[in-house]
């Protein structure tokens, strides 16, 4: 078999998509390859078609047992014989393992970084022939990335063991230059391949919302989307137990992941939420990488993370079938300082020499501030993310709430000006709120201990909304005319910009929203994104909609039959083809995007009867 009929055999597809193709053809060239591209455009195909035309073994090295067990699921679910050794595995179920490897069973088998040099796997390694060691989420091997794992260092350490250096393959999704360079010193790739398809994930709508009762919104936006399943990340276990517990209580089928819980209910509550039974979890950041979730129609972040790639991370688990999805982050000022406080015990616990904990102190700072700065801007939230990831193109995607947002240049330089005096007059002794609740003109119990009703700027904003003024204060952070410090206390800040505007006579101009119901926005983004994959602005027709759900429902007995997650059965998107397609035989069904000739094989059948129960039924 060549590559084309590899994809469609056991993947179901007819074409190859975006860099795949050029990626592999590098591969089976016997090139070093890297891969950085988005969470859902098929990296793992890159490395697996060329597995199963090497002669030889390809190990893939992946950093959660999570991920291991979902990939070697599809792979045996699609007739791929794969296997994975880790500490999940019994010591007699290792040795058979390996002993199967060693007869030629398993083209593929997925390896726990920390396995690679124990005394058993390298006799392994030396007594069969590796073709290719394909590294997954290659990003962890780098001391600047947002996921470090020393275990990964072991990497070059293995390859330089082996009797004969097989090809080295390494794909990740969220890699910055420095993570991207770090990737390819770190593992000493030889004249590489280096493919960056882009970060974009067009089917994503992102949100920045500021409410205040952030669990409300959280209940509501449910309420909104039944039946759907998602994510909702929070900072800290205490949120975690709070907002499941809450859940729960208001009849909601959630569940909860973090890392104070044990490895057996972690084990459990993950398995409920990839089977569908508990379609919601509610998780710390403990949860997430390499969960190949198909259907995961949303994720919330009850909280903000501390940089753009954790988040951009994290609400990539939305989507991955390539259907509209929604990534919505609940903001409040409280996180900055609750991210702060992690970036400085993160240090602690590293055990790092001062130097380098300073270091690594500013970075992780600068990320926390463009993080942040992400949650204020009234630009387009995805040119946001890919500016920060060094792409650049139109400034207005039409896919996020800002886009969808109707604003208004409008001239801030007064309060602006007045801001920066408060700031100058206090000697930038204060944080935020005590700035803005003094322009404001506060008669509260800290503005009087302060003397800032003494201050000449005392009340000079009384007449201006304080969502505006802390609009306003955000803004100028943005632009650098104030800083917010990151000491034990957030002090407001001049900085060297700041006489632009108090006495060079620099204008402040921001992009203000006009007053729009949300009811109408709401509305509009929905229409813009349309639903369950079909193009922009169109909707099931006569009956499909009802076919979807029999057909989701057949899925569902099948994977309870078969004891694996609906998902790897059929993806929502196969579905929906279905629905589309109407398959009324083999090649029809064949034609579906998703249906390879060994799932035709083991499903094919059923799904048939069930399109044609559904059509002698009239829908």
């Amino acid at each position: 078999m060549d590559k084309y009929e590899i994809l469609k055999k056991y993947f179901g597809y007819e074409t190859f998509r975006g860099a795949q193709e050029q990626l592999i053809d590098s591969i089976l060239a016997g090139r070093d390859t890297l891969g950085i591209m988005p969470t859902g455009a098929g990296k793992s195909l890159c490395y697996q078609i060329p597995a199963l035309l090497f002669e030889g073994i390809t190990l893939v090295v992946s950093p959660l047992i999570s991920l291991m067990k979902d990939q070697v699921g599809s792979l045996n679910a699609a007739g791929i014989h794969a296997a994975y050794l880790n500490s999940s595995l019994t010591p007699g179920q290792y040795r058979k393992a390996l002993e199967f490897a060693r007869q030629g069973r398993y083209p593929i088998i997925y390896v726990a970084p920390e396995r690679l040099m124990t005394p058993e796997f390298l006799d392994f390694a030396g007594s069969v022939k590796i073709a290719m060691v394909a590294v997954d989420e290659a990003h962890c091997i780098s001391q600047w990335g947002q996921d470090f794992r020393p275990s990964y260092l072991r990497i070059t350490e293995f390859v330089r063991g082996l009797p004969r250096r097989p090809v080295i393959s390494a794909f990740t999704a969220t890699a910055t230059r420095e993570v991207r360079d770090d990737i390819l010193d770190m593992l000493e790739l030889r004249e590489p391949t280096v493919v960056t398809t882009g970060f974009d994930r067009s089917n994503l709508f992102f949100a920045v919302q500021t409410p205040k009762d952030r669990y409300g919104a959280v209940r509501k936006y449910l309420e909104n989307h039944p039946g759907e399943s998602g994510i909702i990340y929070c900072l800290t276990r205490k949120n975690v137990e709070e907002v499941c517990q809450n859940l729960i209580r208001d009849g909601f089928p959630v569940t909860r992941y973090h890392a104070g819980l044990s490895d057996e209910e972690r084990r459990k509550n993950q398995e409920d939420f990839i089977y569908d039974r508990a379609p919601v979890m509610v998780a710390t950041n403990a949860f997430g990488m390499g969960i190949d979730k198909s259907n995961v129609r949303f994720v919330l972040h009850l909280g903000m993370p501390k940089n753009l790639e954790a988040y951009y991370q994290e609400a990539g688990r939305a989507g991955r079938d390539g259907e509209p999805a929604e990534c919505i982050l609940y903001y409040s000022g409280q996180d900055v300082i609750t991210n702060q406080f992690f970036i400085e015990r993160g240090q602690e616990d590293a055990g790092l020499d001062p130097a380098m904990r300073q270091i690594i102190r500013e970075r992780d700072e600068e990320r926390l501030r463009k993080m942040t700065f992400y949650c204020f801007t009234n630009d387009c939230l995805r040119a946001y993310i890919l500016r920060y990831f060094g792409e650049y193109g139109e400034n207005y995607c039409g896919n996020c709430a800002n886009c969808l947002t109707q604003f208004e240049e409008t001239d801030v330089t007064e309060i602006a000006r007045t801001l920066l005096e408060c700031v100058a007059a206090c000697r930038q002794r204060y944080g935020v709120n005590v700035i803005l609740d003094t322009v404001h003109g506060a008669n509260t119990a800290k503005i009087r201990n302060y003397r800032m009703d003494q201050s000449p700027c005392y009340g000079k904003l009384a007449k201006v909304p304080l969502y505006r003024l802390r609009q306003v204060m955000n803004q100028l952070q943005l632009l650098g005319y104030l800083a917010v410090t990151t000491d034990d206390y957030a002090i407001v800040r001049l900085t060297k910009d700041s006489a632009k505007v108090l006495t060079e006579g620099q204008r402040v101009v921001m992009k203000l929203a006009k007053e729009v119901q949300h009811e109408e926005k709401a509305s509009s983004a929905s229409k813009k994104r349309g639903r369950k994959g079909l193009p922009a602005g169109q909707s099931f027709g006569a009956g499909e909609e009802s076919l979807f759900e029999k057909l989701r429902a057949l899925r569902t007995e099948i994977a309870r039959e078969e004891k694996v997650p609906p998902y790897i059965v059929f993806s929502d998107k196969t579905l929906t083809h279905m629905c589309i397609v109407k398959p009324k035989n083999r090649t029809e069904m064949l034609s579906v995007s998703g249906v390879g000739e060994f799932k035709y094989e083991k499903y094919g059948e059923r799904f048939l009867a069930c399109v044609r129960e559904a059509l002698d039924a009239g829908g």
